[in-house]
């Protein structure tokens, strides 16, 4: 397979049939000047869009009803003539000529209505909202469809890959077909389980039939289906959906989203595939759709050299206008931040991440951004770790608090703290599924869950630095455990006097703290495993209170004393550690902006300088020679019992510390 180019754009044309001449000013050598301005190697560019329009002359599908030349070809035609790969996109979850025409593709909920058939009923002089499109389901005749048109493509063009659209395992199909296909593999269609599992059954077998037509034809060819790399949905993990991918794309807008600190967390995961990983923002103000919407130039610098430093290629999405001309000052600003990824990339393509923290997944947004942000804020580096990970290449792991995550995998986790390892537990993390014992050993007997809507932690002097030492308000309260002999108590809890109902209430929020202590506690040390008794990665991800990441960051440090890294960086900033074995090297990525939160988007457009940062480095290795990057700077190290301490001078949102070795 050919190499995965490392500066992306992904062209979005979903065009009405309502616009006339679509098309109509597409120019080959304008369409090239805009890729070389924004230093592009790889663009997508569209077949079939969410109208369920061809921008091609096909004889399958429908071309738009005022298309003016073959854009398709034209626009794979001005790439390979400058070197710039040209993946196809195609759409398949979101059709809505398609849905309109032949109702019976469409995916259906259990009482028949259509899934995602939100303007129902609605006007059609009433305002459509954003991202409305009603689901179909790819079986049937549908699938026939989508095969035919991806096998006339593959006839027509020469592939560089396809890039195919909406994958969303988690919406679950009660159309005729897939009633009579559970039916004949005697599955239950009133048992949700049943139905999940063969909607993920129905999606991979579509997948592969798919992804075996084109690289039959075409086998350097890259094939992508979009929505089955979201961690937030479970299922994708559940039933390994993203396998069926030749490389993985972080399809992710941090302005609306969700922020900025999704993609750290997926790249770690997927780099354990094995696979290229892309990492996808955009352009826009906002997020997709949005026409003259534009990012400051220095957000996408960050954002862009965010990617690399977390060991993904890049991809910017934009939006061509309909009558097929590309916005120059969109690729101006593109370049401007690609133009810095041509001088970092070698420094963070082909590099994995190298910590010895793991975060144990959840697949559970809250709990899991809410961990992999208690550590980015503190700047503790770490990978994502699973079952079948080497536990051995851990000193230590932290587990998030949802009941049942380590439940099937409890025998490989006394195995491991047998041998050595170290382990830190957030409340719930150490139950079982069902939420009524403990399936880890904490050092406590469990005795129920929260008794009351909030509660209040007192620390004791192991986790006092940088705490305060009153107590402070938990927004979730604890979990409720007994102590055994020998269980070391780490921070005690205060009650509130009561929880605050209608019928007993004190002033405008929670219930003052009782004056007494109460039985259980909020921090237990027991052997190896520290357990926090409240669900800290929930609370930090929905209140964000800097007491209770120091809280957590003091208990981590009795079970992770001595990371691979240490950077004296603001709580904005952000580190990566990179091995690339063959060049010999570690790189650590440092990073800095501070996104503003302004109406509903997160915004970055003001890149301060740092100076005078101090790093410490334990690294398994006898270095020859440490410099910054891209400055190409050689730094003096202070070296004593394997401890490197260097001292960057200046960077400006980011750079890199180069080991080798």
């Amino acid at each position: 397979m050919t190499l995965e180019p490392t500066r992306q754009v992904h062209l979005d044309f979903h065009t009405s049939e309502h616009l006339a001449a679509i098309g109509g000013r597409f120019r080959k050598e304008q369409f090239q000047e805009a890729l070389k301005l924004g230093r592009v190697n790889l663009i997508n560019v569209f077949a079939k869009c969410h109208h369920s329009w061809s921008y091609y002359p096909t004889r399958i599908g429908t071309p738009h009803p005022h298309l003016t030349c073959d854009l398709l070809g034209g626009e794979i035609e001005a790439c390979h003539e400058i070197g710039v790969r040209a993946p196809i996109y195609f759409t398949m979850g979101w059709s809505a000529h398609d849905a309109e025409t032949h109702p019976e593709w469409c995916m259906r909920n259990p009482d028949g209505s259509i899934v995602g058939a939100w303007d129902a009923g609605v006007s059609p002089d009433a305002a459509k909202p954003v991202f409305q499109w009603k689901c179909l389901c790819p079986t049937g005749a549908y699938h026939d469809l989508i095969r035919a048109q991806t096998e006339e493509i593959c006839g027509l063009y020469p592939v560089d890959g396809f890039w195919y659209d909406i994958y969303q395992a988690e919406r679950l199909c009660y159309c005729e077909t897939c009633r009579r296909g559970m039916g004949e593999a005697g599955l239950d269609v009133g048992n949700r389980h049943d139905v999940e599992r063969y909607r993920a059954d129905v999606l991979r077998r579509h997948m592969e039939e798919l992804r075996g037509l084109i690289l039959a034809r075409h086998p350097a060819a890259s094939v992508y289906f979009n929505g089955i790399t979201i961690l937030g949905r479970p299922e994708n993990a559940r039933y390994r959906l993203y396998a069926v991918n030749t490389k993985n794309d972080l399809e992710d807008l941090p302005t609306t989203w969700g922020g900025y600190d999704k993609f750290p967390l997926r790249a770690k995961f997927f780099h354990k595939e094995g696979k290229p990983i892309v990492a996808m923002s955009g352009k826009f103000h906002t997020s997709w759709g949005e026409f003259g919407g534009f990012k400051d130039p220095e957000a996408l610098r960050y954002e862009a050299a965010s990617m690399i430093a977390f060991g993904a290629r890049c991809n910017i999405g934009d939006q061509l206008h309909p009558n097929g001309e590309m916005d120059l000052g969109t690729y101006a600003n593109i370049g401007h931040a690609y133009g810095y990824v041509k001088r970092i990339e070698e420094y963070g393509i082909g590099g994995r991440p190298a910590a010895t923290l793991g975060l144990w997944l959840a697949h559970a947004t809250a709990e899991d951004e809410g961990l992999a942000r208690l550590l980015m804020d503190e700047q503790i580096d770490f990978d994502v770790v699973g079952p079948e990970d080497d536990l051995a290449a851990f000193e230590a792991l932290v587990v998030p608090s949802r009941p049942g995550v380590l439940e099937a995998a409890a025998g490989l986790i006394q195995d491991y703290l047998a041998k050595g390892g170290r382990l830190l537990v957030l409340g719930e993390g150490a139950l079982n599924v069902a939420g009524d014992r403990f399936v880890i050993d904490v050092g406590a007997d469990y005795v129920g869950p929260a008794g009351y809507d909030v509660d209040y932690t007192v620390v004791g002097d192991a986790l006092a630095a940088g705490v305060v030492r009153s107590p402070f308000l938990n927004y979730e309260a604890a979990v409720r455990a007994v102590l055994r002999t020998g269980t070391v108590v780490l921070a005690g809890l205060r009650e509130p006097c009561f929880s605050r109902t209608h019928g007993a209430y004190c002033g405008h929020q929670n219930t003052p703290y009782r004056p007494e202590a109460a039985e259980h506690a909020a921090a237990l040390r027991c052997g190896a495993v520290v357990w926090l008794a409240h669900g800290l990665d929930r609370s930090y991800f929905r209140h964000g209170a800097k007491v209770h990441r120091r809280f957590f960051a003091n208990a981590l440090r009795l079970v992770h004393a001595r990371p691979l890294v240490e950077a004296a960086l603001p709580s904005a900033g952000r580190i990566s550690l990179l091995h690339q074995p063959d060049r010999r090297r570690y790189v650590l990525h440092l990073l800095y902006a501070t996104p503003l939160q302004r109406g509903r988007c997160l915004v970055i457009e003001d890149l301060v300088p740092l100076r005078d940062v101090a790093v410490t480095l334990r690294l398994p290795v006898e270095p020859t020679r440490v410099r910054q990057v891209p400055e190409d700077r050689v730094l003096p190290v202070c070296r004593a019992g394997g401890v490197m301490k260097v001292v960057l001078p200046e960077f400006t949102c980011h750079t890199a510390v180069v080991v080798e070795y």
